[in-house]
């Protein structure tokens, strides 16, 4: 019986996740699987089955050893976790062998939140005198007024967008949807690129319904957005550390400071747990605690 192409499936069928996430979990159980057969290339199903906890433990000393990132020897737990879980389901397993296995301790790395006139600084640098500009500008104002994901920016489609109704419909992580808000000035600035730049594209077949498109007609690559968020910082004056996540990080931090219900922004920013929320905005348990207190009949 193959282990792991079982997991493969189980994690796709029936936990939905999304091809990236599915990779990284196969790739952390592989790698223990080559640390339990001394880095054989064959993976043997029976040293999979029987691993007990002290060799998980061996195998994150090693990840430690080596000088891995702390975010990445929790997420090798996380995948072994899931992974023994999954065969305890499938009662391969009796006993599940990471039930005490620790994970690493990890800080919040968060990115640096810009402020309402830095993002501006940055909207004012945008050349528009070119069609590249005016498509920057409408992805910077829809980054950063819808709070999208890099990706979910670059496969957002034209038949997603809502705008008599004011929402976007977003496919999210796990091919979750859903329909986040979209505001009156991102909803220009879109609408100005569509009009005015887009329709006089030529458009490789495929491509028709993505909305923001390069200069061949195609769908833009991450890094083409990093590289040019990164340009626009620079001509900004900004020094903060930014990416395209730090739009996304700005419009919940902007929206909690203004005094926005935390589930609502949950539910914007699709996140599966509120926890995931209170940790992005900078919240501490004290807000969650004196919203208990406040609501609570029982608190």
């Amino acid at each position: 019986m193959l282990y792991i192409p079982l997991f493969q499936s189980f994690l796709r069928l029936e936990k939905s996740l999304s091809p990236k996430t599915v990779e990284a979990y196969l790739s952390d159980v592989k790698k223990f699987a080559h640390f339990l057969n001394k880095d054989d290339e064959i993976i043997d199903d029976d040293l999979l089955k029987n691993a007990s906890l002290k060799e998980l433990q061996h195998f994150i000393k090693q990840l430690f050893d080596e000088k891995v990132k702390a975010t990445t020897q929790a997420r090798a737990i996380s995948s072994l976790k899931a992974f023994y879980n999954f065969l305890q389901y499938e009662k391969i397993i009796e006993q599940n062998p990471t039930e005490l296995l620790e994970a690493p301790k990890i800080g919040r790395m968060l990115p640096d939140v810009l402020s309402v006139s830095e993002i501006e600084s940055i909207l004012t640098a945008i050349d528009l005198s070119s069609a590249e500009g005016h498509r920057n500008k409408a992805m910077i104002e829809v980054l950063y007024g819808c709070g999208l994901r890099v990706s979910e920016l670059l496969n957002l489609k034209l038949s997603q967008l809502f705008f008599n109704d004011n929402f976007i419909r977003i496919i999210g992580k796990g091919d979750k949807e859903r329909l986040v808000p979209i505001g009156e000035i991102a909803q220009k600035s879109v609408i100005h690129y569509i009009d005015g730049y887009r329709s006089k594209q030529k458009i490789k077949k495929g491509m028709e319904d993505i909305l923001f498109l390069n200069r061949r007609g195609a769908k833009l690559t991450r890094e083409m957005i990093f590289m040019m968020v990164k340009e626009l910082a620079q001509l900004a004056g900004i020094q903060k550390s930014i990416s395209p996540h730090t739009f996304r990080h700005s419009f919940a931090t902007h929206l909690i400071e203004g005094g926005a219900d935390l589930r609502a922004v949950q539910e914007m920013l699709g996140h599966t747990s509120i926890t995931t929320t209170e940790i992005y905005t900078h919240l501490d348990t004290d807000y969650i605690r004196s919203t208990m207190a406040q609501f609570h009949p029982r608190y």
